[in-house]
């Protein structure tokens, strides 16, 4: 029995090992045809970005492919070209912050599947949202995170902000953090310059006003002010009416959340460091989660069909050589007589 068979194979491959190989292409595509999978782990993250939408935010001192831009603007634009960095399968939501509270817009959805939809809704996202004109940023900080802990995947936040507290925060009568630093993780993300700049000021349509000048803002936190009273307090003191990047203030927060602070430069810059991006802090491998997922292997049986393709056109390549040659050697044999 055995004997047979192996004659019986023996025949077939004597006539044609070419047919052997087409054949074995042939069964190598119908298995990529199959789609085989492989159980893995990937490693997906899982975000919630809040953007601060206060009327700081509008100051033109961002700057996006070597224009100056508002921050805001810069933000938006680096979460834009962030989306197409995350993996398929992670998550994003979005989120403003205003007067002295973060308002989930977006609940995280899957990235790649809805990248349209959460570029619509990041380019409404603007000054006109901002109901009033405080911005009490640590207090929004911390709403978020609370967001972000009571949402069902618990994702990390991201808080873009540039830091500008109004009125301003007089650290004695801060609100105080009472959630376990570092149970949410994420980043803050400062946005801005460091030159004071002024504010533009904008009607709830969005229609310029100027600029806020300084006897229109307070430039000292109210409860403060009231205890230390002065003849002169009255009076306009301070810059508070002009806006930079709060870092100093925005590590402090960093450091009693227990989040990381990074500062957003230049987003799609030539020359930019990948590491001062968005992109990099929403991808940071701190904050992916190993998710179970199917490998896709359809293209290991579909190279190895194509390699079989290939084997078979070179063994007709050398048999077609080996025919040519014979013929050249029996016409070399038997020369014809003039």
């Amino acid at each position: 029995m055995k004997a047979r068979l192996t004659a019986t194979l023996q025949r077939a491959w004597n006539l044609g090992p070419d047919r052997w190989l087409l054949g074995a292409a042939a069964l190598a595509l119908g298995v990529a045809l199959l789609r085989p999978t492989v159980a893995i782990e990937r490693p997906l993250f899982n975000h919630v970005v809040v953007l601060d939408v206060t009327q700081s935010m509008n100051v033109q001192d961002a700057v996006v492919g070597g224009k100056p831009v508002a921050r805001l603007d810069q933000a938006k634009q680096a979460l834009r070209d962030a989306l197409l960095q995350l993996p398929c399968g992670s998550k994003l939501g979005l989120g403003l912050f205003t007067e002295y509270r973060s308002y989930l817009l977006l609940a995280p959805v899957e990235v790649c599947a809805n990248l349209q939809e959460l570029r619509a809704t990041l380019g409404h996202i603007d000054g006109r949202m901002a109901w009033t004109g405080n911005s009490e940023v640590a207090k929004g900080l911390f709403s978020g995170l609370a967001i972000a802990q009571q949402l069902p995947d618990k994702p990390a936040l991201v808080f873009v902000t540039d830091g500008h507290e109004a009125p301003p925060l007089d650290a004695r009568n801060g609100p105080r953090f009472n959630q376990e630093p570092g149970d949410v993780p994420g980043w803050i993300v400062g946005v801005g310059g460091l030159t004071p700049l002024p504010i533009p000021k904008i009607d709830p349509l969005g229609r310029p006003l100027g600029f806020w000048r300084a006897d229109e803002v307070l430039h000292a936190d109210p409860r403060s002010a009231s205890r230390d009273a002065t003849p002169d307090t009255a009076k306009p003191q301070g810059s508070e009416h002009l806006s930079s990047l709060r870092e100093a203030h925005l590590r402090r927060l960093a450091a009693e959340t227990g989040l990381k602070f990074m500062r957003l430069q230049e987003s799609a810059s030539p020359g930019g460091s990948p590491g001062t991006s968005l992109g990099a802090a929403l991808t940071e491998p701190a904050l992916a989660r190993p998710v179970p997922a199917r490998a896709d292997l359809r293209w290991l049986p579909a190279l190895l069909a194509l390699l079989l393709l290939l084997a078979r056109h070179l063994l007709q390549l050398r048999h077609l050589r080996s025919l040519r040659q014979s013929a050249h050697l029996s016409a070399s044999a038997n020369p014809t007589s003039a």
